[in-house]
């Protein structure tokens, strides 16, 4: 589904409304395999997290400075930053897995520190951890496009961050969550649930107008000839 950015004219959202009906969940903790085989207990948090821009890097490590021993298995590590093969910036990977990640049985916690530091701190987790982090397994792209009349508009794309979103190694993932119908056992579709992010991703208008046309598809689930969205493969009704 296209639609114009009510808070910019010059801006069309291109949303999958597929995806953003499904039923995925994030299962950490509760049933997810890990992408990496024979490492459940390290969810997407294997590989590290690419930072966006310099400005989500401060921001990580502005809320690093927060975390203590007490709820950071890793606390006093030196270097939290590292470099890929490309020179592209990363959390830095210790042992097999993120940095900020607390390993099975830490006493502070299971699971991402700075998750972890969001929720005692009364904030959404998009707040402290990296950009990556938060918004996957929704995939925001761009797109600058040039009109017939000449004119441009930038298309910006929300779906799906499925194994391809991954690059070639994708789909070497031993396990991910998008596709697999153990993960899509949400109580509320992912616009729902995912509320936050999307507004994040999207700005509040352009939010509200794409929940006003998925809940407006919902509504046609289930008749006969008006089904409008074809159901998420994963989902088990899909």
């Amino acid at each position: 589904m296209e639609f114009n950015d009510p808070a910019d004219a010059r801006q069309i959202f291109r949303c999958d409304l597929t995806w953003l009906t499904s039923s995925w969940t994030c299962i950490y903790g509760s049933g997810c395999a890990g992408v990496i085989e024979g490492r459940p207990d390290d969810g997407c948090c294997t590989l590290g997290a690419h930072f966006s821009e310099k400005k989500d890097e401060r921001r990580t490590l502005k809320f690093a400075k927060e975390l203590t021993p007490a709820t950071w298995q890793l606390h006093g590590t030196n270097r939290l930053v590292e470099t890929d093969e490309e020179g592209a910036r990363k959390t830095r990977v210790v042992d097999g897995a993120c940095v900020f990640l607390n390993r099975s049985g830490f006493a502070g916690g299971e699971g991402c520190a700075l998750h972890g530091l969001a929720l005692r701190k009364g904030l959404h987790p998009l707040e402290t951890k990296p950009d990556v982090c938060w918004q996957l397994p929704i995939r925001r792209t761009f797109e600058r496009v040039t009109r017939t009349d000449t004119s441009e508009v930038l298309v910006v794309s929300i779906g799906e961050y499925d194994r391809r979103g991954w690059g070639p190694g994708g789909h070497d993932l031993a396990w991910y969550c998008s596709g697999n119908t153990e993960a899509h056992v949400g109580r509320e579709p992912v616009f729902r649930s995912n509320a936050p992010e999307l507004t994040a991703l999207m700005g509040e208008q352009g939010y509200a107008e794409l929940a006003r046309l998925c809940e407006q598809r919902l509504a046609t689930r289930g008749r006969r000839g008006r089904d409008l969205v074809a159901p998420h493969p994963a989902d088990p009704t899909g």
